[in-house]
């Protein structure tokens, strides 16, 4: 019988894509959450399928994550205090999941039998501010400017000393993520704005001129999915940024494609002459090492997000369960 793939976090707005995306190419998975936003209904679609669980706990709860672990040879864990909103508001809890238990679990899956993937959900932010025309690539020194970004800082850390043993050890730096999920949000730069403009809201934008990479949710779930399917040796102790040069934008930039289809939106800026977080990222490693190409663009996720809004299927895109 095949072994399970272990995804923690998995019913959140990039882990059930993530589910999605392995159970499609044949994967066993088993899915541990706390549902800390609430009983949604990311997962049902997975339900009732045979090459499903789902496990409801915490990450921190050592001995459910050791029963989780077993006749597992695959872990993606995703499971954390999202954001630098979400992680300021509650710091402990924000060291206690997405440093400690990162680390626990780590322990955990090296003394378990069978384990041989381990893949780690990063983030770009941990580049900090870049100056001038800078394209930070992997081999980058990392300038955490958030408690966000510190905890994956040092989790990043953790995960990567485990490459000499039995487990694969991969990290991935995920670029801001949009697009449309089960576990929707609306508190994501690109979903965030187009939501405001395409319901005729005044946009507020601030700093305008600072740029950051994005990717769509669907592809963030195919590289999770590429690197579990590529070779042990291209990938244990690898750390590949997850999107696509040209998809580095400005605020004002995002404005743009939005006017493009909404030219009477209205549009208040607040200018800011200073952000920590400025930063442009290659991704070239990750194209030329594992073949991964994103399938959706920006403009992409856009039209997505207008075409759900505008379906009705969303009641209230401004409710809390929309956002972390």
């Amino acid at each position: 019988m095949k072994k399970w793939t272990l995804v923690t976090g998995g019913a959140g707005y990039v882990g059930s894509i993530v589910v999605d995306e392995l159970l499609a190419r044949g994967h066993r998975v088993r899915v541990v959450d706390s549902l800390l936003h609430g009983s949604v209904p990311s997962l049902l679609l997975a339900w009732g399928k045979e090459n499903f669980e789902f496990v409801r706990g915490d990450v921190r709860d050592r001995s459910l994550m050791g029963e989780a672990l077993k006749d597992v040879d695959k872990v993606v864990h995703l499971a954390a205090i999202v954001g630098d909103p979400a992680c300021s508001r509650e710091p402990d809890l924000a060291r206690d999941v997405n440093q400690d238990a990162t680390i626990a679990l780590l322990e955990d899956a090296r003394s378990a039998a069978g384990v041989e993937r381990f893949v780690f959900a990063s983030t770009c932010s941990n580049y900090g501010k870049l100056e001038g025309d800078t394209y930070a690539t992997e081999e980058f020194d990392l300038a955490p400017v958030s408690l966000y970004a510190e905890t994956k800082v040092v989790a990043e850390l953790q995960v990567l000393a485990a490459a000499n043993g039995q487990i694969a050890p991969t990290c991935l730096r995920l670029a801001t993520v949009f697009g449309t999920s089960p576990r929707m949000r609306f508190d994501l730069t690109v979903n965030e704005f187009t939501r405001d403009v395409a319901l005729d809201k005044d946009l507020v934008v601030y700093g305008e001129q600072f740029w950051r990479p994005y990717v769509h949710v669907r592809d963030a779930a195919r590289a999770v999915a590429t690197v579990l399917d590529a070779p042990r040796e291209q990938v244990s102790g690898e750390v590949f940024n997850v999107g696509d040069t040209d998809e580095n934008y400005r605020k004002l930039d995002i404005v743009g494609l939005l006017q493009e289809r909404f030219p009477e939106a209205r549009v208040d800026y607040v200018h800011k002459d200073e952000d920590p977080r400025d930063y442009r990222v290659s991704f070239d490693k990750v194209r030329s090492k594992l073949g991964y190409e994103v399938e959706r663009r920006v403009a992409d996720g856009i039209d997505e997000v207008v075409a759900l809004l505008q379906s009705g299927m969303v009641e209230d895109p401004y409710a809390s369960i929309y956002r972390n």
